[in-house]
């Protein structure tokens, strides 16, 4: 059975018209003749959208139960036994019901396409598990559903629904996105002007990704190798050299002439080594172009145009930029031309592929081939010392054979050519085969005796032996190094890997790695030295060098600076390498052979790069301990100087009247001073109380002992101490059970009801919630019950809703007598460590309500954990008081 299609409407927000676009084409499918079924839509209260679904056939969805409430979620079994043509589903993205066969309905469609049945579904952007850091970012609020981009990008088709922020904006005002009462609240926070334009912006920009992608598996699938410029493409191409940065400020010039362009860098490594690469130079073009925002590659290939060539073709380049030795660059292009450069292989192939020749001070680095490194002193030694040798015994041989022809004596000599080039490279076997083609001339060709050859064949058979014989050699001799330098990268990564390895079980990785190097290099000291205050150009005169790390015996120099700083021309000793312009690493005890020199090279980037590691943290680190040490003494010496004082003042005040001798208070007067006494010791005991609870949520030391809690259990005990008159509850009466702590959310309710009281003082407090419904909140993945508290004061800002819930934070000019800004900061922190989620919204006509949702509770039993002591709710404090909680509703609490 062939698999069915996957067609996804893709939105940039919420209301923009996906399941209206879903279902008109539904409409349409079913007017061509096509079997379609609505397997699982919402209208949300749409006219327009429940008017698309009349016309169509619908199926019922199946229930779950979750507590007392049933969800509505997608039968997949009703939908696989219709079996229709094509199915239309609802949100993509959509957690399934515990209980339910599959976690997520995308894996719910997932079995439809399996059983060959087509699929429409839609999907908003900020649903995607990539872009949920971003949309965080742009709508201070993480998505409570996502899907991986890797499940989106299996889909057939992707079709973008798409609508301007000031006609999603119109559609919020007009009540079709979100009901009435919470418009004012969606427009002044989610679907602010400038967060729908991002969240445009950002479907476009994935969409042509995913377009781009469509078009790179096209092109390969057809087999397309030239370059489609269908988009701007820069790529630079990197010799290894320290000519790399202008190259790159150059392709990063381009880029900013034009909109859209993408910058790549890649740095080509032939298989047979680069004669003079640069791993410092490397690293610095690597750190350039992801500051100018592109991206870095590294392609190996036998032929370096052609690896270039393709890797442009690969990402469907445009425009390629490449060096070329300012030293009369036309001479060396008419010599490409001829001899086949690699800049004159890449302007021949570069078919549609725009060249840009930047001129160089110099040839750039790595375009030459690794020819000229010798094999060893020694092995040439003896090479030469064999090319002498073996002919002239290969002769002696030969003579002794009286049968012997010149074909018989040239592959004799032949021979021992090789043998000379397997062991002393190239140009030993070139003097060896030049003094085999004497001998045989002397001995094996006619007129013997002499170098004089008669017959012109003779000529022509000691010419063909001579070439054989080079190019023979020639290709022994490029083996040899091949193998050698593949040898030497081999056990370069192996060293590299164990320096990283020891250095890694260290607490110190830097030293760590110094300490490896000594026995990797066969040093007796290594220390790592940077420019005093990291500036080069700071001023003309001598370098200030300090010590940042060291180990074994430091060169003379070195050892007196004593990570002081040093006025010298730099640190010095028997291997100075210079990693970048501000740091060097210095090795003492022997000089280096220079086949080490590229392996120290590579030492030192990533030496630099753990040692910016390693200042990064203890930066990181440092800053959070002053900030965490600078908030909690300024916040403990406020509280402690002014906001304990104040109670205690009053207490003071009022204990110190009843006491004053010879005075007679009447009985009012006496009570009134006992109150103010009453009402300084709660606010101090509140105050403390937050400041003690503040120190427990920081610590993460609470432990919240969850059972099922009916919302009205808690409702009295926050509201003790309310002035009467001032909150009306009015819950629904059939709200399910939540997962709490009773101490805990009392606590919760009564932070928020007291701050709402302090900052809506002529306002009405309004305790609401919600029995869940149909489409109940989701916390964590599970439904969630939610209360509201709604007042209709100032309210708080949109830009200082997120700085509300800091620990020590008033709202504006609020006054030091009214608490230390810890209300609800404690109140976050319970609510979150309950498992659930406290956030704000702008009360339609003005004010702040207060969401709290907790997940709905599943039935468990409640386990008393021996070792936490309960935290006692305020209704038990109330009674200990001899004070009965305070209910002012019009309503009876169920």
């Amino acid at each position: 059975m062939a698999r069915g299609t996957l067609r996804i409407f893709l939105g940039s927000a919420p209301g923009v018209g996906k399941t209206y676009a879903m279902l008109r084409e539904g409409h349409r499918l079913q007017g061509a003749g096509e079997d379609v079924v609505v397997a699982f839509a919402r209208d949300r209260g749409r006219r327009e959208t429940r008017a698309l679904l009349a016309g169509l056939e619908v199926l019922g969805p199946s229930r779950v139960p979750i507590g007392r409430l049933d969800v509505e979620e997608l039968d997949l079994d009703a939908v696989l036994l219709r079996a229709p043509a094509t199915a239309l589903v609802d949100e993509y993205a959509h957690s399934n019901a515990p209980g339910s066969r599959n976690r997520h309905r995308w894996q719910d469609i997932d079995e439809l396409l399996a059983a060959g049945i087509n699929v429409l579904s839609t999907l908003d952007i900020h649903q995607l598990a990539s872009l949920a850091d971003v949309v965080s970012a742009i709508t201070q609020g993480r998505p409570a559903e996502t899907v991986p981009d890797g499940v989106v990008r299996r889909a057939d088709q992707l079709q973008l629904v798409d609508l301007s922020p000031d006609l999603l904006r119109q559609r919020v005002a007009a009540g079709k996105i979100v009901p009435p009462d919470r418009v004012d609240a969606a427009l002044s926070n989610y679907f602010r002007p400038g967060n729908l334009a991002a969240l445009r912006e950002l479907a476009l920009l994935w969409l042509a990704d995913r377009v781009d992608e469509g078009l790179a598996s096209y092109r390969e699938g057809k087999r397309i190798s030239n370059s489609w410029p269908a988009r701007e493409r820069v790529v630079v191409g990197l010799a290894g050299g320290t000519e790399g940065e202008a190259l790159i400020r150059r392709g990063a010039r381009l880029l900013h002439r034009v909109s859209g362009i993408d910058l790549l860098a890649v740095h080509v490594r032939a298989s047979e080594g680069i004669a003079d690469e640069s791993p410092q130079a490397l690293e610095g073009q690597r750190q350039l172009v992801q500051d100018l925002g592109g991206s870095y590659h590294v392609v190996t290939g036998e032929d370096p145009a052609e690896a270039l060539l393709e890797f442009a073709r690969s990402v469907n380049a445009s425009q390629l930029v490449l060096g070329v030795s300012r030293k009369d660059p036309a001479a060396r292009l008419m010599a490409g031309l001829r001899g086949g450069g690699t800049t004159a292989r890449v302007l021949r192939a570069s078919a549609g592929i725009d060249v840009h020749l930047v001129p160089q001070e110099r040839a750039p680095s790595g375009v030459r081939r690794n020819r000229h490194r010798d094999l060893g002193r020694l092995r040439v030694s003896v090479g030469f010392g064999l090319a002498v040798v073996v002919p002239a015994l290969l002769q002696l041989l030969l003579a002794v054979n009286p049968d012997k022809n010149l074909a018989t004596s040239m592959l004799v000599q032949l021979t021992g050519s090789v043998a000379v080039a397997l062991v002393g490279g190239l140009w030993p076997a070139i003097f060896a085969a030049l003094w085999s083609s004497l001998l045989v001339n002397y001995f094996s060709t006619p007129p013997l005796g002499n170098l004089t050859i008669s017959d012109a064949q003779n000529v022509l058979a000691l010419l063909v032996f001579v070439g054989v014989s080079a190019a023979v050699a020639v290709v022994v001799d490029l083996s040899a190094r091949r193998s050698k330098e593949a040898a030497r990268a081999r056990a370069e990564a192996t060293t590299l890997a164990e320096l990283s390895r020891g250095a890694a079980g260290s607490e110190d990785t830097v030293t760590g790695l110094l300490e490896q190097a000594l026995d990797v290099f066969q040093v007796r000291g290594a220390a790592l030295f940077g420019l005093a205050g990291g500036d080069v150009d700071a001023e003309p005169g001598p370098a200030q060098w300090r010590l940042l790390a060291g180990v074994g015996d430091f060169p003379p120099v070195a050892a007196r600076q004593g990570g002081g700083p040093s006025t010298t021309d730099g640190p010095s000793g028997d291997n100075v390498e210079q990693i970048n312009a501000t740091t060097r690493l210095v090795l003492s005890g022997r000089v280096l052979p220079a086949s080490d020199r590229r392996l120290l090279g590579a030492f030192g980037v990533h030496l630099l790069a753990q040692l910016e590691n390693q200042q990064l943290q203890a930066s990181r680190s440092q800053l959070a301990r002053l900030a965490e040490s600078n908030t909690v003494r300024t916040s403990l010496l406020r509280a402690v100087s002014h906001d304990l004082r104040t109670p205690l003042a009053g207490i003071k005040l009022a204990v110190g009247g009843l006491r004053q001798p010879g005075v007679r208070y009447s009985r009012e007067e006496e009570q009134e001073l006992l109150a103010t006494i009453d009402e300084c010791s709660d606010r101090l005991d509140s105050l403390v109380g937050n400041l003690l609870d503040m120190s427990r949520i920081t610590s993460d030391s609470v432990t919240p002992m969850l059972r099922p809690v009916r919302w009205y259990e808690v409702v009295g005990g926050g509201l003790h101490g309310i002035p009467a008159g001032r909150v009306r509850v009015e819950l629904p009466a059939n709200m399910p059970e939540v997962e709490a702590d009773p101490g805990m959310l009392e606590r919760v309710i009564a932070n928020i009801v007291e701050n709402a009281v302090k900052y809506a003082p002529d306002s009405d407090i309004v305790l609401t919630g919600s029995s869940g419904g149909l489409s109940p909140a989701m916390v964590g993945g599970r439904p969630a019950g939610e209360m509201r508290i709604i007042d209709h004061g100032t309210g708080v800002p949109a830009e200082k809703v997120v700085e509300m819930f800091r620990p020590f934070q008033r709202l504006d000019d609020a006054s030091r007598a009214s608490g230390v800004g810890l209300g609800l900061a404690v109140a976050k922190g319970f609510t979150e460590a309950m498992g659930g989620r406290l956030s704000a919204e702008a009360t339609p006509g003005g004010g702040l309500t207060m969401v709290i949702s907790l997940p709905i509770s599943e039935g468990a039993p409640f386990r008393e954990d021996p070792d936490q002591a309960p935290l006692e709710p305020q209704s038990a404090l109330a009674r200990r008081h001899h004070a009965p909680p305070i209910l002012s509703s019009p309503t009876d609490v169920p």
